[in-house]
């Protein structure tokens, strides 16, 4: 599981980046555009200019995975993960339970 915290609901954070791209042209640049409306929402600038790298990599502007594609791919991985640690588990109760077999005095 994430250790991270998600403070902005996902509506919050489309809101604040569809401002960045709306008002984008009213500021020298984009930076300028991030750190003023982040200022207005209560983020770090860092975080509002990644969520809006991350849009334009959902909308196809910009190269990179797609959050839909990566989420399909880290969910077989996460499930390998787990599985491979149950696995892990369960050799070593075996041996475990295989050694106290062999500790246990033979009956006749």
């Amino acid at each position: 599981m994430s250790k991270t915290t998600y403070k902005f609901a996902p509506e919050v954070r489309e809101r604040a980046v569809r401002m960045v791209f709306d008002h984008e042209r009213d500021h020298p640049s984009r930076w300028a555009a991030v750190v003023s409306i982040a200022e207005k929402i209560g983020c770090v600038p860092e975080t509002l200019h990644e969520w809006g790298k991350k849009a334009e990599v959902n909308s196809g502007k910009r190269a990179g995975v797609p959050t839909e594609v990566a989420d399909k791919v880290k969910a077989p991985e996460r499930e390998v993960r787990e599985l491979r640690q149950a696995n892990e588990i369960l050799r070593k109760a075996s041996g475990y339970f295989a050694q106290a077999e062999l500790d246990r005095p033979f009956r006749r």
